[in-house]
Order: C-alpha cells, then sequence, then structure tokens
C-alpha cells in the first residue's frame, strides 16, 4: 500500500523559466510527486512555448485553472526586443508580423483577466528576518517627470449609457477608422490619455542635460513589456536620443544610464538607494507618487520595519494601463470617443503621439472592495485605499462603490473592517514610512505592481513574499512574487548547474498554499496536515539561521547564519519536514 497522501482533487502547475524552473522542478519532485498520489495537470508557460504556440498554451492555462480550481505558478520571462530577436532567429520558421501579443507578452495579465482574479501579496511570516532599513536621510536623489500629458491631462468620465465604447482616428482621409471598441455598462470608468511625443523628446533632451549638469548617474524607469504602445514608444523615443547625442558625453563624464521596469527600478532605489542619482519617471501621475517618497525619505528616511505588510491589486476588471489599448498614431489626426453613438471627447494627435484608452468594470470593482474587505477582516486588518478623486471620475467610482459596501454590509449587520480613503502618494508614503502593525493597502494594477515591489524589498528578499490570485467563482492561484532570476540562470549554466543559487521560499509557501487550499475543499486533513508542516519546516529552516545568500546579515543572529546554495536549502526543509 502507497505510503503517499491521497489527493482526489488535480493540481494545475504552470512552468515557467530559467532559474526560478530550475528550483520550481526540484520543488515538484521533494515536496509533491514524491510524497503526494495527486494527479498534477502541468502546463508549458515558457518563453519558448508562447511563442511556438503563438500564445495559445496561455488559454489552455485559463480554462485548466478555471476547470479545476487550484493550480500554482512559476515565474516566467517578459520578453524584451533582443530575446525576441534571438528566439526567431532560432525558430525561423516563425513569422514576426504573425504573431499574436500573447505570443511574447508576460502572460500574468491575460491569465488573471481570464479567470477574473485580483492578487494579494501578503509577507511570509518569518520569526527571525530583520530589515536593515537603507540610509535615506539626505540622500542625494532627484525624481524627474514630466508635467504635461499622460494620465493628469487625461479626459476621463463615467459611462452614462450601457453599450459600445469606441475609439476612432480621423486623418487624412476624413474618414473615421476604428482603432479599438469594448462593452461597457453604465456607470464604468473609462479613460484616455495621449503624450506629444515631441513634448517626450524635448523631457528626454532636459533629463539627461539635467543629468550632465548636475553630474548624476540617470536612471529611467517605464513600463514598456506590458504598454508597449504606450511607455514602449516613449522608451523608444528617449533612448534614441540618448544613444545619439548624450551617450558619448555620459561616458567621458564617468556617469551611467540605467533602464529598468519602473515596478523593480523603484524595489531597487527605494532598498537600496544609490549615492547621487537623477530618477526620470516619465509618466506623471507615477512620478509624481515616487517623487513625494523620495522627498519624505530624504527628510525622515525609513523606520525598522515591525510590520508585515499585505497589498491587494485590482486586476479582474482589466482596469489602469495593463488593460488598456495603447498605440502610436500612424499620422496627424483627430482622436475620438465614441460611447452608445455619442462623441464624448475628441482631441488633436500627431503621428508618433503615444495613445492609451482604459476602462474598468464596475461591477468588478464591487468584487474586489468586498473581496478586500472580507481578507481584511479574516485576518484583523486595518484597510488604506489610495485614490485620486480630486481630479479623476476614474477613481472617485472607486470611492463611491466603497461607500456602497459598506452600507450593504451595515444593512446585513456585517461590520466592514477600518479603513481609510487617501491619495496614493500618501498611501505609499505611509506604507513604507509609518506602517501600522497590521495593514492590508488596496491599489489598482500599476500601483500595486510598484508597491509589492517595493515591500518585497524591503521585506529582505524577493523569495519572503506570497501572492495569491483569487476570482469571485472561488478560482485560486498560487504565486511566487518574484521574477525568473535572469543573473542567477547565467551563472548557472556557466557553472554547468554547480552553481545554484536562488530563494525557494515564495515557491516552497505558494506550493504549501495550494496544497492547503486543495485539502479544504475535499475536506482531506492529511493534506491540509501535510501543507501546514511544509511552511512550519520551511519557516524553521529560517529560524534556525540556514539561508541563501539574498538573506545574508538580515537575520536577527547574523553571526548564526549557515549559508547554503538551492539544494542545500532544499535538504533543511525537507529534514525538518521528515518521513
Amino acid at each position: 500500500m502507497s505510503s503517499k497522501i491521497q489527493v482526489n482533487a488535480p493540481l494545475v502547475v504552470l512552468h515557467g523559466d530559467e532559474m526560478a524552473q530550475v528550483a520550481f522542478e526540484h520543488i515538484l519532485e521533494r515536496f509533491v510527486k514524491a510524497r503526494l498520489a495527486i494527479e498534477l495537470k502541468e502546463i508549458d508557460l515558457s518563453a519558448e512555448n508562447r511563442l511556438l504556440t503563438n500564445g495559445q498554451v496561455i488559454f489552455e492555462a485559463i480554462e485548466a485553472l478555471k476547470r479545476y480550481g487550484v493550480g500554482i505558478k512559476n515565474a516566467g520571462m517578459t520578453v524584451n526586443r533582443d530575446q525576441l530577436d534571438e528566439m526567431l532567429q532560432a525558430h525561423p520558421e516563425l513569422e514576426r508580423h504573425k504573431l499574436d501579443p500573447l505570443a511574447t507578452k508576460s502572460p500574468n495579465g491575460a491569465i488573471r483577466k481570464g479567470i477574473g482574479g485580483n492578487i494579494t501579496r501578503e509577507d511570509i511570516q518569518f520569526r527571525n528576518l530583520r530589515v536593515i532599513a537603507p540610509k535615506w536621510i539626505n540622500r542625494d536623489i532627484v525624481v524627474d517627470t514630466m508635467e504635461r500629458g499622460g494620465i493628469r491631462d487625461s479626459y476621463n468620465e463615467l459611462s452614462n449609457a450601457t453599450g459600445v465604447l469606441k475609439l476612432l482616428f480621423v486623418g487624412k482621409s476624413g474618414d473615421p477608422v476604428e482603432l479599438h471598441r469594448r462593452e461597457v455598462n453604465k456607470g464604468d470608468p473609462w479613460l484616455l490619455a495621449t503624450n506629444d511625443i515631441d513634448d517626450v523628446r524635448a523631457w528626454a533632451h532636459q533629463f539627461f542635460q539635467r543629468a550632465l549638469d548636475e553630474k548624476r548617474d540617470a536612471y529611467l524607469g517605464l513600463k514598456d513589456t506590458v504598454i508597449a504602445g504606450y511607455d514602449g514608444v516613449m522608451r523608444a523615443n528617449i533612448e534614441a536620443i540618448f544613444k545619439a547625442e548624450y551617450k558619448a558625453e555620459f561616458d567621458a563624464a564617468g556617469l551611467e544610464y540605467h533602464y529598468e521596469l519602473v515596478d523593480a527600478q523603484a524595489a531597487r532605489i527605494v532598498a537600496n538607494p544609490p549615492e547621487r542619482a537623477l530618477w526620470g519617471v516619465p509618466d506623471n501621475t507615477t512620478g509624481r507618487k515616487l517623487y513625494k517618497l523620495v522627498e519624505q525619505l530624504k527628510c525622515y528616511g525609513i523606520p525598522k520595519r515591525e510590520s508585515h505588510v499585505s497589498i491587494s491589486r485590482m486586476s479582474a476588471g482589466g482596469g489602469d494601463q495593463y488593460g488598456s489599448f495603447n498605440m502610436p498614431a500612424q499620422q496627424d489626426g483627430i482622436l475620438k470617443v465614441v460611447v452608445d453613438g455619442v462623441e464624448k471627447h475628441a482631441r488633436r494627435v500627431k503621428q508618433g503621439d503615444p495613445m492609451l484608452l482604459m476602462s474598468n468594470d464596475r461591477e468588478a470593482i464591487k468584487d474586489w472592495i468586498l473581496q478586500v474587505f472580507r481578507d481584511a477582516s479574516r485576518k484583523g486588518k486595518e484597510v488604506y485605499f489610495g485614490l485620486k478623486r480630486e481630479y479623476m471620475d476614474y477613481d472617485d467610482v472607486f470611492s463611491t462603490v466603497i461607500n456602497d459596501v459598506r452600507m450593504e454590509l451595515t444593512k446585513d449587520r456585517t461590520s466592514p473592517p477600518s479603513f481609510m480613503i487617501m491619495r496614493p502618494s500618501s498611501q505609499l508614503i505611509k506604507m513604507i514610512t509609518d506602517p501600522p502593525r497590521n495593514a492590508l493597502y488596496p491599489a489598482q494594477n500599476l500601483d500595486g505592481d510598484i508597491f509589492s515591489d517595493i515591500s518585497a524589498a524591503l521585506g529582505g528578499s524577493l523569495a519572503t513574499a506570497s501572492s495569491i490570485i483569487e476570482s469571485k467563482d472561488g478560482t485560486m492561484l498560487f504565486e511566487a512574487p518574484h521574477g525568473t532570476a535572469h543573473d542567477l540562470y547565467l551563472k548557472y549554466k556557466e557553472s554547468d548547474g554547480k552553481v545554484a543559487h536562488f530563494n525557494s521560499s515564495a515557491l516552497l509557501y505558494a506550493l504549501a498554499n495550494a496544497l492547503e487550499t486543495l485539502g479544504e475543499r475535499e475536506k482531506n486533513e492529511p493534506l491540509i496536515d501535510y501543507a501546514k508542516s511544509l511552511k512550519a519546516a520551511l519557516e524553521t529552516t529560517v529560524a534556525d539561521g540556514i539561508i541563501t545568500p539574498d538573506l545574508k546579515g538580515k537575520t536577527t543572529k547574523p553571526e548564526s547564519e549557515k549559508l547554503v546554495d538551492m539544494a542545500g536549502f532544499l535538504d533543511a526543509v525537507e529534514e525538518r519536514l521528515g518521513a
């Protein structure tokens, strides 16, 4: 008779890339296949397979999650331009112009939208990790953002009809051309933003010249992988100017230029600030948040972190920039928004101007608010919303829905958790400089991405947090919030697998969460006990001072730390888990 724990329901397993995938395979072998009699629905979501299937494997993953209800997802690469070129050279049968956007974009947004799921990110409650707050007071870092255009100068309103929202373009021919359409319901918020490409170029010149004049390294942050037709257009223009007119001067002055996705760069700069830098964040709403945060940090620094942070990201409704239509204008002309046959807004654009249209689903907003309140009540958390209500009808609808939900809960004699509504910049500052002991910070998609990466970096490592995606119908997807660890993977390959450094904590915790959920759904006590034991073994391993190099010096007893590689860490967890 098998000694393995019998599990009736299948577990959906979504594979990823690079060093995270190497670790994932070890974890599945040791902690799933060797100990559980369980059917795994394994789907290859690697960058190469997404390309080879022209993105269709993502729909396979969505269908499997909706059918079976519980899954675990590993990190996958977001393919950049150079990587795409290399992959297409390796597969000459593929034609670039025939590729679906899902073949090269991150699959995360499509999966979250496909299952209708929102994300909650929480610190894993390791007992002996301490945060060494970076020295921020009087740090010479300046944030530079664009004053005009973008979300700040958008046109946004609530739909007063249920119907079809169309984005039309009238160019040289004089005939309207439909660029995009989507369904909206009465009360749904929508927003149109554009940037004048000449303003973007002018900003780039002043940004790089300022860095030279003030002898600062230049850091540029955008989200070009997700918003390729908007942030990607700005990045291409800004970097073309840098290479043509400023790179030689930077090299001669001994200055450096760095580009990184804005969420990853925010995490790096806040948690490990450079001595002197000019940080360019062209998107003016994001830039203002980060400017205010940096000015606050320069005055007061980052306090010792006593609390565990939870962040809820609304992604199910497909709102904000992540669910947008975005592209550069193909010629000079007029851009129009028509809702249910009525023209709502028109503005002129020039060839090359980045354009962005986004909307959200009021019912999805309500589902998210209910999920936030339910989660906060269950765990005794205070809730701090961040909304730009003073000039954004788009954000004001969230405030209205929050109050509607509060009233509904009150009528049902269910007390909502304690909550506050503040500006997003104040929400971010509070989370970092004045966090209460047990708080949940709800945010829209892009803000949530930035806030999550900053919080994870300040928490010690991107591998010391868990991520849970939950949909209204009960579909649950668990994942690690970190990426694929590209640098570690290069060392792994160069050493023929002998140098294997990777912190598996987040993947192990995600697996334990998924198994615990399966156990609860089928009332499988042995499986529930095993999942809890796996979490305890992970926490005890770190509590015993056995850590991977990313946590070196971050425990309460650094003199007793024992540094191990990926295999050594998994060995230690397995030893504490027992037979």
